[in-house]
């Protein structure tokens, strides 16, 4: 991968941030306009460093198999599962296509990003017990979540998650749910995979450098401005395509351009804290990813889980989030990031956050108020036995949740999620947000070419479906396209042990 901007001509496509959006977008585009020249900009001296690195990003393979969050339940003890549905809909479109990719020449073995390992949804309390059993029943009616399974024996759990039950008090009211057909994910090897094969078939990528300026064209074409990050030497390049897939950075950017779809976001950043062990001890006696239920009125980015990783070959335990505020937008960002971004036209969706979100903001102080004592208290409510010294805090990545106006109120909301921003005449496209963005990456660039190029997704449709069989169909009402698609995407991609 190239770090002279010099060799970078004027490309039909500009793809602004070398992260897992860019690099899906970059493989999509190759199946979709082969021919288009595509030209990354990242302004780290490596790609992938922020959000899809392995360390910045819990890479749980969002499939909602244990996400309470996507599964509410109501006042009537009914269990929603309509997120659910449509998220483990969307990953099962990622599986497609990377199953498609390692098949057409994806560099290396499946296993450098991707593993199986079982997903468990843990409470505790009869009303949490009473929810779980709820969960279970309305899932495991969904074709897509089939095998899920259901206990409340603290026998069976301590088999299930023995270092969540070692020590806990056994006269206190479990239960969970356990899907073995969840993943981990390292996207950092998935983006840096996606790119270098893409860079075989021409793709420009080019690092250490930072798109300062987007500007329209009277010719309908973008002018991109990028500075090199080392000689600061400032050149351009033009084209008739720039999406900002820059994570935190997306938003200055969209807003710098000036698309009239961007009016009225804003953003609120929130940073990430875990605590890891790499004993091979503790790693041994706990092979899943669990997750437990928020604290009553805390925000869905609160969520307490303790996660098996494999991250380059070695396995670790990640448990948080801890959340940590900083104003900027990206790791590597500026302290200016969040009062730059606030502008007359999005200046009132801030300020209604700031009054309606009270439960975000006593969260963050009191996450804040914490000390490492404080901190090894709420891990142990999860694993009773932990010993404090066997545990280092490691800093994730920056998160910035989604800010918008609600059309129908009009007051400002803050959005748990992504939102993909799309300029009217398709020359233009940016994704805000976070979780479960990674994971469903394919399905939001899938919507971003529908929307700038119908006519090339029209003509080139075969090709999609190629790709992605269940393309335009729907896998939860199809069992037998369903079937045929785990089956192909567990060998593929080598999931069956």
């Amino acid at each position: 991968m190239s770090t002279d901007p010099g060799s970078a001509t004027d490309p039909d496509v500009v793809l602004v941030g070398g992260g897992i959006m860019s690099a899906t977008l970059a493989s999509l585009l190759g199946v979709l306009a082969p021919e288009w020249s595509i030209t990354v900009f990242e302004s780290a001296t490596e790609v992938a460093g922020e959000s899809s690195d392995a360390w910045n990003n819990a890479g749980t393979g969002h499939a909602a198999l244990c996400e309470l969050n996507y599964t509410p339940g109501g006042p009537d003890g009914r269990v929603d599962t309509t997120k659910a549905r449509t998220i483990n809909e969307q990953f099962q479109v990622s599986r497609q296509f990377w199953s498609h990719l390692v098949r057409t020449g994806l560099t290396g073995s499946p296993k450098e990003f991707i593993s199986p390992v079982p997903h468990v949804s843990f409470v505790t309390g009869e009303g949490g017990r009473t929810y779980m059993h709820a969960r279970h029943a309305a899932l495991s009616a969904e074709p897509l979540f089939a095998g899920l399974e259901y206990t409340d024996d603290p026998a069976e759990l301590a088999q299930w998650v023995p270092l969540v039950m070692d020590g806990r008090d056994p006269a206190q009211v479990v239960a969970a749910t356990r899907s073995v057909a969840g993943t981990d994910v390292n996207f950092g090897t998935l983006t840096r995979l996606l790119l270098e094969q893409g860079a075989e078939r021409g793709v420009q990528v080019h690092t250490g450098q930072r798109v300062t300026g987007l500007e329209k064209l009277d010719d309908g074409r973008w002018k991109v401005t990028v500075t090199d990050k080392r000689t600061g030497e400032e050149r351009s390049v033009r084209t008739r395509f720039v999406f900002v897939g820059a994570g935190g950075g997306a938003l200055p950017l969209l807003q710098r351009a000036a698309i009239p779809e961007i009016r009225g976001f804003g953003g609120f950043p929130v940073s990430g804290l875990f605590l890891r062990t790499r004993s091979p001890e503790l790693v041994s006696r706990h092979q899943a990813k669990v997750y437990g239920q928020a604290a009553v009125g805390a925000p869905p980015m609160s969520v307490p889980h303790l996660d098996l990783r494999l991250v380059d070959g070695e396995y670790s335990l990640l448990f948080g989030p801890y959340a940590g505020f900083s104003p900027k937008f990206l790791k590597a960002g500026s302290v200016f990031d969040l009062p730059l971004s606030v502008k007359p036209n999005n200046l009132g969706s801030m300020l209604g956050v700031a009054r309606t979100e009270m439960a975000l903001t006593k969260y963050l102080v009191t996450e804040l108020l914490q000390n490492r004592k404080a901190r090894h208290r709420t891990l142990v409510e999860f694993v009773p036995l932990a010993e404090q010294a066997d545990w280092e805090m490691i800093t994730a990545g920056q998160r910035v949740q989604v800010i918008k106006q609600d059309p129908r109120s009009g007051k400002g909301v803050l959005q748990f999620g992504t939102e993909l921003i799309v300029g009217s005449d398709g020359s233009i496209a940016g994704l805000l947000g976070a979780s479960p963005g990674a994971s469903t990456a394919v399905s939001a660039m899938l919507t971003l070419v529908e929307r700038a190029f119908p006519d090339r997704v029209a003509a080139r449709r075969s090709a999609l479906e190629e790709a992605i069989p269940s393309y335009g169909r729907d896998l939860s009402s199809d069992p037998a396209l369903l079937a045929a698609v785990r089956a192909e995407t567990m060998q593929t991609l080598e999931l069956n042990g």
